[in-house]
């Protein structure tokens, strides 16, 4: 039986390991914290219970795919539960939106905030529709590994015009400024900049509407253990809490895998779910191959990182959503200072995130968990001291949501604590504390990505955010599958 070895748990690794597995080959799973999950980790803290993100599952059929690949089915492990409405959007001037895909309802919406642009909207949900086809169903599975499978694919990115951002897509369509960010904010999830991403990002639209917005029961973590459980079940080892420090190579081949504790076992082939550049500069160290991508990487445009605020609090608020968007004054302006200027803005834009509404698990009874999210440029761009600004941007972050929704909230706070971006960089060992890998943009998508297939190693991958097709829960696990057919048909 031929044998691999996956690094990192992330859904992207998880995915990827059940995959092999599910196709008969001996896989082990080597991560280096203490739980599965990657940048889906999860801290439990005087009864609340916290994710580290990402918390919207999109697209559920990709990973049921994953148990039906054995004839087992993902209700065995994970329980979905349906997010209404996928996000409550929030505008300084009072305006508010609520996003979904109860078509009746969001066209009720449009028409109450900018009735004109209904026609544009339905002309929207048409090159949605298009570019979903094209780029989700079609390409989002198929490794890129030559610039000739780029050239197969331009004739369907110009009919798209994919050159263009997505910002600017949907401007064509709708006037209406608070509907232009409703349509556009999407990319920033992914960690693109909506004035940048390329247009064909305006999949999510289709995506988020074919197949809802969803949550996890007891945390998106959930989701990763209960992959975690089939993978053993399938016969898969899971090795935590011991870091891979080292990928020997002889030649155009991987060949063993060294972790911190000095176990070191040799393999077939090698995949990584780590971040590409600790990969290359890291793992790959003592080849020439290591060498020359990780300078290469150095020349790309990272995408930013992330603060954020975890809380808990007394008291329940079902008028909050699971989902909130509390937009700032500004959106262009915000969306250059982050990924351009590299500064730290005095205003921001801030995700909500109320698992609590839907899961009331999630916290002790009659009390609620809560995180505000907010984009900050990466390490690369801000460098500054977050021991020192860390705790007056989370002053700042709170009273933020205190004028906006909870004006008692310093009265009702249990427990709180944040994460920033050197904890990226210390806990996943991203790049700069980037959260999204690469930036997704034109010229670095597709063949022009981390190849799921390394050129010159050739029994070595990469799967998750840093290679084709990108960041987010489908993006890793559609990348997982591209990295399998590859490994699965090598090794045979």
């Amino acid at each position: 039986m031929k044998k691999a070895c996956v690094i990192g748990a992330g859904f992207g690794g998880l995915a990827l390991a059940v995959r092999l597995q599910s196709a008969g080959i001996e896989t082990t799973l080597v991560e280096g914290r203490d739980k599965v999950g990657g940048r889906a980790y999860v801290w439990e803290r005087e009864g609340f219970t916290f994710d580290a993100g990402p918390t919207v599952v999109t697209d559920p059929d990709c990973l049921r795919e994953l148990w039906a690949l054995s004839g087992s089915d993902m209700a065995d492990d994970v329980e979905l539960m349906p997010v209404m409405p996928f996000y409550r959007l929030n505008w300084t001037d009072g305006t508010v939106f609520d996003y979904s895909n109860d078509e009746v309802a969001l066209r009720r919406e449009i028409a109450r905030v900018s009735p004109h642009d209904l026609s544009g909207y339905e002309e929207f949900l048409r090159y949605a529709a298009g570019v979903y086809q094209e780029g989700y169903v079609r390409l989002g599975h198929e490794a890129f590994l030559d610039f000739s499978s780029m050239i197969k694919a331009a004739p369907a990115l110009a009919r798209y015009q994919a050159w263009r951002s997505v910002y600017s897509m949907v401007s064509a369509y709708v006037k209406d400024e608070h509907l232009r960010q409703a349509l556009s904010f999407h990319t920033l999830l992914v960690g693109g900049n909506p004035m940048t991403t390329s247009a064909i990002y305006a999949l999510i639209h289709k995506l988020e509407k074919d197949g809802g917005v969803w949550w996890t029961r007891g945390g998106t973590n959930k989701l990763a253990q209960g992959m975690t459980r089939l993978f053993e079940r399938l016969g898969g080892k899971v090795r935590l809490g011991d870091k891979v420090v080292q990928v020997l190579t002889v030649g155009d081949q991987a060949t063993e895998v060294i972790t911190e504790s000095g176990w070191k076992e040799h393999f077939d082939a090698v995949a990584s779910n780590g971040d590409i550049m600790h990969t290359y500069r890291e793992l790959l160290s003592d080849s020439m191959r290591g060498k020359t991508m990780a300078k290469k990487l150095s020349t790309k445009r990272f995408s930013p990182s992330l603060f954020v605020v975890h809380f808990g609090l007394e008291g329940t608020w079902p008028g909050i959503p699971h989902h909130t968007i509390l937009f700032g004054p500004r959106y262009r302006e915000l969306l250059a200072d982050i990924y351009e200027h590299g500064v730290l803005p005095r205003d921001f834009s801030i995700y909500l995130h109320h698992p609590t509404v839907t899961d009331p698990s999630m916290a002790p009874a009659g009390k609620s968990t809560f995180y505000a999210l907010v984009p900050v440029a990466h390490m690369g761009k801000l460098p500054i001291d977050w021991d020192e600004v860390g705790p007056i941007l989370e002053r700042r972050i709170l009273d933020e949501v205190g004028r906006r929704l909870i004006p008692d909230i310093d009265d009702r706070i249990v427990t709180k604590f944040h994460y920033a971006p050197k904890n990226f960089e210390t806990d996943l060992s991203a790049f700069h504390g980037s959260a999204f890998s690469l930036e997704p943009i034109l010229t670095q998508s597709a063949w022009f990505r981390g190849h799921n297939r390394d050129d010159q190693l050739k029994n070595f991958y990469l799967v998750g955010a840093g290679t084709h097709p990108g960041a987010g829960i489908p993006g890793v696990v559609g990348s997982a599958k591209a990295t399998a057919k590859l490994m699965i048909e090598d090794l045979r």
